[in-house]
């Protein structure tokens, strides 16, 4: 498997190398003994402690196994073939158009029972309107100066979010009192996106938190993030989309995700959250 031209998936692999070193090292073995254990050429460690080829899944659990870190080996797995998808730069991703991202991520919907989603600064993609997710997509094909495809990217925004309803899947969304502040579009608009979100509370396969201005924190607003089951998470960072599935950090968005839960509020509370929101609009 040779190395990516990506930099953001290189610099991965270097990484991936460095903790493949120190694997070693702690075992107290040096490359030909390692090399020895495994059953291959030194040339070959070398090129996998210098980055210049990414290991074979095969390769990481050999090698794991020779330093005694059996442990350690799925989360290097995982880091290791998502490296080209880690993190990709919103100029990428969406160079062609907005439409687009909301198509690719339909896949990834199809496959999923449990969506768990946590948001500081807008509502969920599944829970917009079609004006909210309009005004919001507008802005970002602005900022992001993307070809202007706003109103097919709508559709398809809405055509993805309809599979999470789909099937008997949940959808647990936990979001900042903040989301319902924030002017998005118009003051209609927003009427509008506070109403539905009053409606969608009542759906059995909805759970919908919002932590007040006043909870005491046990965990400070972080960025948007997705979690899709149990096998990956998606980070929204304002340069760029991060993808997470080392076991050892998807544990540690589950663990956050729990904690925001914790903070926020469910049924009559929430709903009143909302309605104050609504009578701010005038």
């Amino acid at each position: 498997m040779s190395t990516s031209p990506s930099s953001s998936a290189q610099a991965v692999r270097v990484a991936l190398a460095a903790r493949l070193g120190e694997l070693m090292r702690d075992a107290g073995l040096k490359g030909g003994e390692l090399s020895a254990r495994c059953g291959w050429h030194a040339a070959k460690t070398s090129r996998i402690l210098h980055a210049r080829v990414a290991p074979s899944d095969s390769d990481i659990r050999a090698w794991c196994q020779a330093c005694g870190a059996d442990g350690q080996a799925d989360d290097l797995i995982a880091s290791n073939r998502a490296a080209d998808s880690l993190y990709v730069e919103w100029r990428r991703i969406t160079r062609a158009g907005l439409r687009q991202v909301q198509q690719a991520r339909v896949p990834l919907y199809s496959r999923t029972s449990l969506f768990r989603a946590y948001s500081s600064r807008v509502v969920p993609g599944a829970l917009q309107t079609r004006e909210y997710a309009g005004a919001l997509l507008r802005t970002v094909a602005d900022v992001r100066r993307t070809p202007d495809d706003v109103a097919d990217a709508v559709e398809a925004r809405l055509a993805r979010s309809r599979v999470v309803f789909e099937g008997g899947r949940r959808f647990v969304a936990v979001i900042e009192e903040s989301v319902l502040r924030y002017r998005i579009g118009d003051e209609a608009v927003m009427a509008g996106q506070l109403g539905h979100l009053l409606q969608v509370m009542s759906m059995p396969s909805v759970s919908l938190g919002i932590i007040p201005f006043t909870a005491g924190r046990t965990m400070w607003p972080a960025e948007t993030f997705n979690l899709f089951d149990d096998g990956q998470v998606g980070v929204e960072l304002l340069s760029a989309q991060v993808t997470v599935t080392a076991p050892s950090d998807l544990a540690l968005y589950v663990q956050a995700f729990s904690r925001f839960t914790g903070l926020a509020v469910h049924g009559t509370a929430a709903r009143a959250l909302i309605t104050a929101a609504i009578d701010t609009l005038g």
